[in-house]
């Protein structure tokens, strides 16, 4: 048995670094449709045991060709999912390890690691020390997280209580704030009408004016106001919302302010970027991915909040016979603040990261994607048959061919039909924008030069044949 393990493990790393050089050359996105890998796996699991050569011949046969690439320098549709090796290490060790770290006596090491690293983190984005840390799943739970805190803290710790039927209570985002926020509010309990969308102004920012009038009208119309959230990097552009008056708003009023910083939130590493986010300091909560931007394998999202009382009295419960410590009643026990009992020995990875790289290094890496962002927005900007959206604060840019919407469209199916590139799309001003954004650790100026020059050649194709 062991020496099979070893075998495989030889076997595994050595695909692992063959796919490094490997996921270029495959199709970005995968030609299939919906049923044809589910036809392909047998209806029954097999009753005696299977090699791993069959195994990992059926991973590479039937898996892989139906993989979207994420790690693929032609990957420009979505936020990147970046990895890397110290984070590929670092989850062989989790896995192997596989402990579990929701209190202290379960793993003191873990525990006390994940302290550490999140005070490296904290210091790293520039928040202030009265900050506290914890890593969750997503930015979605994350964002769960520091809605139902603002609930408690805003019936005075009631609803966990007697539930949330005690108050009518309204919370406000942008029109443009990520869909986990309203599923969030709907778990919560608050219900999806008591969810203000606050329109945009310019460059897609949350029109401050419109919160502050809601606000007050919502008052006056009996409800309570009871959390805001703001956007630092929207999921469509990479918005930035003005945290300063939203914050000065929110302690006006004494309502939670939160802050999603799911992507760009990594570029805070970098302090020139941080006066691009003035007041994100000013939070009571905040979130962003190091599994994003921050070469951390999924999952990993950082939880900071200003006051973690609130949040441990939020989530605490009666603590059962057999998870009593009996000692050190003073231990961070993270079970507390979290959704869930169990939890990964994600901070493990973030260390190898962060001291396999060193901070030089991952600042390096960061500005050298905004670097060619601002390349590909001037390769845009120089050919006039082309326009930009919004202002690009980072590495993702919005624009498209001047035409109609149906044409821009056609030049994404086409392009991601070929397997060539794989795209993304959203709407600015109720136009079709060519969405891309890029933040692979190896990714180089020729690959977006390839991209450029596809797309010019799509879209001639698709004018010619009008």
């Amino acid at each position: 048995m062991e020496q099979d393990f070893k075998k495989a493990l030889n076997i595994i790393s050595d695909w692992i670094l063959e796919y490094s050089t490997l996921k270029d050359n495959l199709p970005v996105s995968p030609k299939i449709k919906f049923g044809d890998i589910y036809k392909q796996i047998p209806k029954s699991p097999p009753e005696n045991p299977e090699s791993f050569a069959t195994l990992f011949a059926d991973f590479k046969q039937m898996i892989l060709p139906g993989l979207m690439h994420w790690q693929s320098n032609k990957f420009f549709g979505l936020f990147p999912s970046t990895t890397s090796p110290p984070s590929v290490l670092a989850e062989m060790l989790i896995a192997t390890l596989n402990v579990q770290c929701m209190n202290w006596t379960a793993s003191p090491a873990a525990t006390e690691l994940e302290i550490s690293v999140m005070e490296w983190l904290r210091d790293l984005i520039g928040l202030p020390k009265d900050f506290t840390g914890v890593l969750q799943d997503s930015a979605s739970s994350s964002t769960l997280i520091a809605t139902l805190i603002a609930r408690e803290k805003a019936t005075d710790y009631a609803s966990n209580l007697k539930g949330t039927g005690i108050a009518p209570l309204v919370a406000y985002c942008s029109s443009e704030a990520h869909f986990s926020i309203e599923k969030g509010i709907k778990i919560a309990g608050i219900g999806s009408q008591n969810l203000r969308k606050i329109p945009t102004c310019e460059n897609q920012k949350m029109n401050t004016d419109i919160l502050l009038s809601s606000i007050e009208e919502d008052i006056k119309n009996g409800f309570k106001p009871f959390l805001v959230v703001a956007a630092l990097g929207t999921t469509g552009s990479t918005a930035i919302d003005d945290l300063e008056k939203i914050s000065a708003i929110t302690k006006k009023y004494n309502l939670w302010f939160h802050i999603d910083a799911a992507y760009a939130g990594a570029a805070l590493i970098l302090p020139e970027i941080r006066d691009l986010a003035k007041g994100y300091e000013l939070a009571d909560s905040l979130v962003f991915n190091p599994h994003k931007w921050l070469l951390t394998s999924f999952e990993c999202s950082a939880f900071f909040l200003k006051e973690k009382n609130n949040l441990v009295k939020t989530f605490s419960v009666k603590t059962p016979e057999y998870l009593k410590e009996t000692h050190h009643a003073e231990n961070t026990n993270f079970s507390d603040w979290s959704l869930g009992l169990g939890r990964r020995f994600r901070a493990l990875k973030l260390w190898f990261v962060i001291r396999w790289y060193g901070t030089d290094k991952l600042r390096e890496i960061i500005r050298n994607h905004i670097s060619l962002g601002q390349k590909m927005e001037n390769w845009i900007a120089d050919n006039a048959e082309y326009e930009i959206l919004t202002q690009r604060n980072f590495n993702l840019i919005c624009f498209r061919l001047r035409s109609s919407d149906e044409v821009n469209l056609k030049i994404i199916d086409h392009i991601n039909a070929s397997g060539k590139f794989f795209l993304g799309h959203t709407k600015i001003n109720n136009q079709v924008a060519i969405r891309i954004v890029f933040g692979q650790i190896d990714i180089q100026e020729d690959h977006l030069r390839a991209f450029w020059n596809e797309i010019q050649e799509v879209a001639e194709k698709l004018k010619e044949e009008m």
